[in-house]
């Protein structure tokens, strides 16, 4: 074989590796967006990502209560398909206000990004909810 078909054969192989990778990280993501919607049914989810070109990407899910209190925060931050969420403690109970005054949305900082996505989501959703004639929209239905 020449060369070039065994670079061709190793660039298949390292695809088909990343392929695999990323199948089980989407469903690693699906389990744990499953658990918290199953878990918090009452409240608001929101999800925000940021991607880093050369720097670390992240995915943020945040829990808000009815109440606008933040009750869970997950962070998801890496490079590899084989990062897992990790659960940030000390922001839970917070109101939503104290903690979005805590944040800056504008920060080179994924992390940051993500998270201001995520309040973005939320609020999106807050507002959609409390729009007038939604609900008998879906009731009728």
């Amino acid at each position: 074989m020449a060369i070039w078909q065994w670079a061709l054969l190793a660039l298949g192989l390292v695809w088909l590796m990343q392929s695999i990778g990323v199948w089980f990280q989407m469903r690693h993501y699906a389990d744990v967006f499953k658990g918290i919607t199953g878990r918090f049914q009452d409240g608001y989810v929101g999800a925000g990502h940021a991607r880093g070109r050369l720097r670390k990407g992240t995915i943020a899910l945040l829990v808000v209560s009815p109440d606008l209190v933040v009750q869970r925060l997950l962070l998801m931050t890496g490079r590899s398909v084989f990062t897992k969420f990790r659960r940030e403690r000390e922001v839970e109970g917070m109101t939503l206000a104290e903690f979005r005054a805590g944040r800056n949305p504008d920060a080179a900082d994924s992390e940051e990004k993500a998270i201001a996505l995520a309040i973005e989501q939320v609020d999106k959703i807050r507002s959609k909810a409390a729009a007038p004639g939604i609900n008998q929209e879906f009731a009728a239905a």
